[in-house]
């Protein structure tokens, strides 16, 4: 179920961490892709130390940048476990350096700044014996506790065709799944978001059971949200990477990289700017939903000073704007405005945000209600409405003087006070 927070918190941080970082491999994905083998992906491990791990610093960052929330990667694709999971022996604390569990002190730390914590979770499991192998299978038994069966022969689509749903090996690693997830939802206290992966393979319902999983994730923790990758059930949806054109329906977050990468890549320095970043969130929070941030914290726990910079940066937007963001929802449609808007929740008070510096004046379509007042910072600016045909109730366009020393460097927001909630014309002009 939906919790009203959500929506409003407008602002969280995805965290990419696990063993790809020592080398910066791209996380899981490096096997299924062929860029690394299976063994020397999984040899990473022996360079996982998290000796500067410091979650509450974590936390002081995350708060800093203005998120309300946080998703730490749990377990990805590779099946490596980030705690003390006593469904199988592939974790960091029996396989690492690090030796300890690395999700308690981050839920802590959380909970400590008043932050929602989140925990994302793969569904699949390219290290588990009863999943389907990779393609080509690169693994070896020397892996595992339990008992390999050798599919390595097998393609990867046959695997799936030839086990059901119903076979014992799938009930195994369902058991396993289940079991893995229990942990996570009892042992770490209040857990706010579930932000699940790879459930789209296998491509059928018939396997995962969602909905009696659901159920139990709810037993479990009543009061946490579940992100959409439940094969049609959830909370909110989650698009990635491409900001969506159109708002989609319902309660909805962008998860997006601060580079071109979701784990640390030292290689990669394809950063956004703050700029960039500030427009990205601006067109998400414009549209009604929020953004997840990811960063990718280095092997010893350390989050690269480059994304440390680009959080604080759009930290401090937040904070000269914050009531242009928080306990706001969705403003103009497109067309209205040329840039975002926020509404606030009364929907008595509009937010212009204008990526671009205005010729002297910024003009807004289709108000009909009387203005109170418009400022920028507190700063008073002047206006009129031209045009209009008051005999179809068709308004003028407000036209808005800026100038030059009210601009803020990044993006500058413009306040809007109307006598009554917002009212839009929304037909056509006569003809």
């Amino acid at each position: 179920m939906m919790q009203p927070w959500f929506p409003d918190a407008k602002l969280g941080i995805f965290i990419h961490w696990g063993i790809y970082a020592v080398e910066g491999t791209a996380e899981s994905w490096a096997i299924f892709s062929k860029e690394r083998t299976y063994d020397s992906y999984m040899n990473q491990r022996h360079g996982f130390t998290a000796a500067n791990y410091d979650p509450r610093a974590w936390a002081d960052l995350f708060k800093r940048a203005g998120a309300r929330y946080a998703v730490l990667t749990s377990k990805h694709h590779d099946g490596m476990a980030l705690w003390d999971t006593q469904a199988s022996d592939l974790s960091v604390v029996k396989q690492t350096p690090a030796g300890r569990d690395l999700i308690a002190p981050y839920a802590e730390a959380l909970h400590e700044a008043g932050l929602k914590v989140g925990l994302y979770f793969s569904h699949l499991d390219w290290s588990h014996p009863d999943y389907a192998p990779l393609p080509p299978a690169e693994r070896t038994k020397d892996h595992f506790p339990m008992p390999l069966t050798d599919h390595s022969n097998d393609p990867y689509h046959r695997y799936w065709s030839e086990l059901g749903p119903k076979t014992p090996a799938w009930q195994r690693f369902l058991a396993f799944h289940e079991a893995q997830l229990r942990e996570l939802c009892t042992n770490y206290g209040q857990i706010d978001i579930l932000w699940f992966d790879g459930e789209w393979t296998p491509d059928d319902d018939d396997y995962w059971q969602m909905p009696a999983l659901s159920d139990k994730l709810l037993a479990w923790q009543p009061n946490v949200i579940l992100n959409s990758r439940l094969r049609g059930l959830g909370d909110f949806k989650t698009p990635e990477q491409g900001i969506p054109i159109e708002r989609p329906e319902g309660v909805w977050e962008f998860n997006t990289t601060i580079n071109d990468s979701w784990g640390y890549k030292p290689n990669d320095h394809n950063y956004k700017s703050v700029p960039q970043l500030v427009r990205m969130f601006a067109e998400c929070i414009g549209m009604g939903g929020n953004m997840l941030l990811d960063v990718g914290p280095m092997a010893d726990g350390t989050i690269p000073p480059e994304q440390v910079e680009r959080l604080e940066g759009l930290g401090a937007w937040i904070n000269r704007h914050a009531e242009a963001v928080y306990e706001t929802q969705a403003g103009l449609p497109h067309a209205y405005h040329y840039g975002a808007s926020t509404l606030s929740k009364d929907q008595q008070t509009l937010y212009l945000i204008c990526f671009d510096r205005p010729n002297g004046q910024v003009a807004v379509k289709g108000i009909r209600n009387e203005i109170k007042s418009i400022s920028i910072q507190g700063e008073p600016l002047t206006f009129r409405k031209l045009g209009g045909a008051p005999w179809i109730n068709l308004p003028g366009v407000l036209w808005i003087d800026v100038p030059e020393s009210a601009l803020d460097p990044i993006a500058t927001v413009i306040k809007i006070e109307l006598a009554g909630p917002l009212d839009l014309f929304t037909g056509k002009a006569h003809v």
